[in-house]
Formats: C-alpha cells, sequence, structure tokens
C-alpha cells in the first residue's frame, strides 16, 4: 500500500507501506509526463493506499501495476 508520492523532473516515488519505495520514470505515464509540477502534486490515496488518483488529470494508478509493469 502506497503512503506517499513525491516527484523530481523526470520521476516518481512512492513510498510504500512496508519501507519500500517504487521510482518508475514519467516516461510511462504520459498524463503525468505532461501535468504541471501543481498538478502532480493534488495526489490523493485510493482504496486505502492500493491506488493513487489525481483529479485536475484524471489520472489513477495502482500500487500492483507498479510493481509489476509487465513487458
Amino acid at each position: 500500500m502506497a503512503v506517499d508520492v513525491r516527484f523530481d523532473a523526470v520521476r516518481m516515488r512512492v513510498r510504500l507501506l512496508d519501507g519500500r519505495e517504487v521510482i518508475v520514470p514519467l516516461a510511462w505515464f504520459p498524463k503525468l509526463r505532461d501535468a504541471t509540477s501543481a498538478q502532480r502534486r493534488r495526489w490523493r490515496l485510493i482504496g486505502k493506499g492500493v491506488g493513487i488518483h489525481w483529479d485536475g488529470i484524471d489520472e489513477d494508478l495502482s500500487v500492483s501495476a507498479l510493481l509489476n509493469p509487465g513487458p
């Protein structure tokens, strides 16, 4: 479960409840990549941390998808 989300210029960092941190490139998520810094900061946890939602850009990400990005 996610507990915090942070960004730098090219990456998103998601801190998990168990202490792990998932770092992924913003290039994987065009809506987040193209969003302003202010829009990226306006996130909220959904499902008690199983996902992250950004109202301003209508984007949802699940923690499981971040942990298992696929091919």
